[in-house]
């Protein structure tokens, strides 16, 4: 049987229907634990902003108290989006959690806002600076505050100078995958959203990549949805709050993530169907058998480094057992 490699979890901390934001942060605090006692590699958290159905938008406040609640697993951004950030900021940020929780820490950067233009305004006040067309130097920059200290140099990130937190680049396009290549880091590809280009995506980033003394071979991060159930129409039921979800992107509409419903037929027309379909076509659903084939697969087709995975379940108790499953299949 094909080995899987490392299994990691990405979560929106999702706001339910019917729940709160407390809850939803509250759930986040419980699956990290939970995450931790059963072997995953990593927990990451999403910067998101001016959306009631996510309440990671203060992702670097978040990880902190993730990485509290846990004893091994390491916690981080997948990510921050640079764009809406000083890279100052965000060294000092990660810094400190990089002194708090030693060797723990991850920090994936993103180029697009994560929001809506009028947010975009409020969170850097002005869009007049060259936002996501300065990403490259940003990340530089970035690299550069949690480096080792220099001499002479005029701005220091304290917390932050030589804590050196492994950086992580995010893509859904080619953009990405060319500068992970080009600055020789892990790339982690956003197939759970837009799958379209994952694989041209991994193939230039492999072609092209760099390596450096820290990162000698590239490492690619693929992501995933996926909803384990003891049964594959158990799993279906489940999996159709995150087909909602995705259907209300379509139509412009973004609220809480709503219960399961019996079937998707009467929700959406076919062209919608279509086109939430071929956002999701990297989603593996179904019992534990299901879903081991479907990673196995997955694996030979894109010989990934690692998976991480999102899984938006209405129920929280759903949620956990569909991760406990998961962590069984090898």
């Amino acid at each position: 049987m094909t080995a899987l490699p490392p299994l990691s979890i990405l979560d929106l901390a999702p706001v339910v229907e019917g729940a709160s934001t407390r809850d939803a942060l509250l759930n986040s605090l419980d699956l990290v634990r939970l995450a931790d006692e059963l072997g995953y590699a990593r927990y990451w958290v999403a910067e998101h902003h001016n959306m009631e159905g996510v309440a990671s938008s203060a992702t670097a406040v978040l990880i902190g108290q993730l990485a509290a609640a846990s004893r091994r697993i390491r916690v981080g951004a997948g990510g921050i989006m640079l764009p809406n950030h000083a890279p100052l900021t965000i060294a000092e940020q990660f810094g400190t959690l990089a002194e708090l929780f030693p060797d723990r820490i991850d920090l994936g950067l993103g180029r697009a806002p994560g929001t809506d233009r009028p947010t975009m305004r409020a969170l850097r006040r002005s869009l007049e600076s060259s936002g996501e067309d300065a990403f490259p130097n940003d990340v530089l920059e970035l690299q550069a505050y949690l480096a080792p200290a220099r001499d002479g140099a005029a701005v220091r990130a304290v917390p932050g100078q030589g804590t050196e937190v492994p950086v992580w680049l995010l893509g859904s396009s080619l953009y990405g995958a060319q500068l992970a290549a080009y600055l020789g880091l892990p790339f982690a590809f956003a197939s759970h959203f837009a799958p379209e280009l994952l694989m041209q995506a991994l193939q230039v980033y492999r072609a092209s990549y760099r390596p450096g003394a820290r990162h000698p071979r590239p490492h690619a991060m693929v992501g995933l949805n996926i909803v384990v159930a003891p049964t594959d129409d158990e799993a279906r039921g489940l999996f159709t709050s995150t087909q909602q979800r995705f259907l209300g992107m379509v139509r412009g509409q973004r609220g809480k993530l709503p219960p399961p419903v019996a079937g998707m037929d009467a929700l959406w027309t076919p062209a919608e169907a279509a086109q939430v379909q071929r956002m999701l076509a990297e989603s593996i659903v179904g019992s534990p058998a299901t879903v081991r084939a479907g990673l196995a697969a997955t694996l030979e087709r894109t010989q990934a480094d690692e998976f991480i995975v999102a899984t938006a379940v209405h129920d929280h108790a759903a949620r956990r057992r569909s991760y406990e499953l998961l962590a069984a299949l090898d």
